[in-house]
């Protein structure tokens, strides 16, 4: 077998957080919804069955969650961050794609989820 993609993934996390550009949603606080695609060369692991030839899904999510815990006025600036980090984190990821979404966003219309996208590679 040749694998020619392998990516782990991780889809809707919900983590309430501070972040917006008014004083007031850093300071009330809402739901944020990420969805993350990391692209990981882990053919060792498949054969294996070792973790040590992955990245953990689970520590993935250690990195979003403290990065989300910081309050910022722009989620360009939060998604950036996380990205960051999980490349310095994580040697074997060699792309991400990462949205994350504001529910009900303060914009005085009726909208489910805002947000942005991002793919970086090392």
């Amino acid at each position: 077998m040749q694998i020619t993609k392998s990516i782990i993934t991780l889809q809707q996390l919900r983590i309430y957080a501070y972040h917006g550009v008014d004083p007031q949603e850093r300071l009330v606080g809402a739901h944020f919804y990420l969805d993350l695609q990391a692209d990981v060369n882990f053919r060792d692991a498949i054969l294996t069955d070792d973790l040590s030839n992955t990245v953990s899904y689970a520590d993935i999510v250690k990195v979003i969650t403290n990065e989300m815990a910081i309050p910022s006025r722009l989620l360009e600036h939060v998604g950036g961050r996380i990205a960051n980090s999980l490349f310095e984190k994580f040697p074997l990821i060699n792309k991400i794609t990462l949205s994350l979404c504001k529910e009900s966003p303060p914009m005085g219309v009726d909208c489910p989820q805002a947000g942005i996208t991002i793919e970086a590679v090392r």
